[in-house]
């Protein structure tokens, strides 16, 4: 009797595996954009901070700290602070008027901002974000700091910006412009249809004048042929 291992092994398959390749965890996406810098008195205003860490797949814990300068000062007063998912307004000024509007049931924060109700004039001036963060890696620790700057007015109401205007100027003289192009599309048809229909009743003129005559000659070679 031969032995095993006589017989040939098996091959080994080449084939991919079968289904969908595994997806990477998915992160969202952090864009950093100023924030806007005129709110209207007895209005809400939020005042954006946004910071991205380099590293999004680095663990990191951050804080915030919010600081004042009023128009006429030229000190920065600490307002506001949030950490370890904790607020707390340090300005009576702000006090029952500041709201945490940033990143939420997490200490790596990347979203500082945050929102102020019922604005007054004495808010104008320029406000400062400060995040602080930490990065946590395998064997150490890296510190970091981030500064946002808002020079902040307060008006009396909204002025439109100069975009909108020209967006909504421009909406208009499209639609003119396409209801000019529609009139002189559909005078251009109309004639277009008026002299095709002119131009068939001269041919089907044309073609009873030549079969009459034609009627009539055939009757007079029979008379004559008679």
């Amino acid at each position: 009797l031969p032995s095993f291992s006589a017989f040939p092994a098996p091959a080994r398959s080449h084939c991919p595996p079968v289904g969908p390749p595994a997806a990477p965890a998915c992160r969202p996406a952090c864009v950093e954009v100023d924030s806007d810098s005129e709110g209207v008195a007895g209005n809400g205003f939020k005042l954006g901070c946004i910071s991205c860490k380099m590293r999004g797949e680095v663990e990191a814990e951050a804080s915030v700290e919010w600081y004042f300068r009023a128009a006429r000062e030229t000190d920065y007063i600490l307002i506001y602070r949030y950490e370890d998912e904790t607020p707390s307004i340090v300005d009576e000024r702000f006090n029952d008027r500041v709201a945490w509007n940033g990143s939420k049931k997490t200490r790596d924060l990347q979203d500082g901002s945050i929102f102020i109700l019922n604005v007054t004039f004495n808010d104008t001036g320029t406000f400062k974000c400060l995040v602080n963060r930490t990065l946590r890696f395998p064997n150490y620790q890296y510190h970091t700091s981030a500064e946002k700057l808002i020079h902040f007015m307060v008006v009396p109401k909204a002025n439109r910006e100069l975009a909108s205007i020209i967006s909504e100027v421009m909406m208009y003289v499209s639609i003119v412009g396409l209801q000019v192009w529609l009139v002189v599309e559909m005078i251009y048809c109309y004639r277009k249809i008026a002299a095709a229909g002119e131009e068939a009743l001269r041919e089907s003129a044309a073609e009873y004048l030549a079969i009459a005559s034609e009627s009539k000659d055939n009757c007079t070679g029979v008379q004559v042929a008679e």
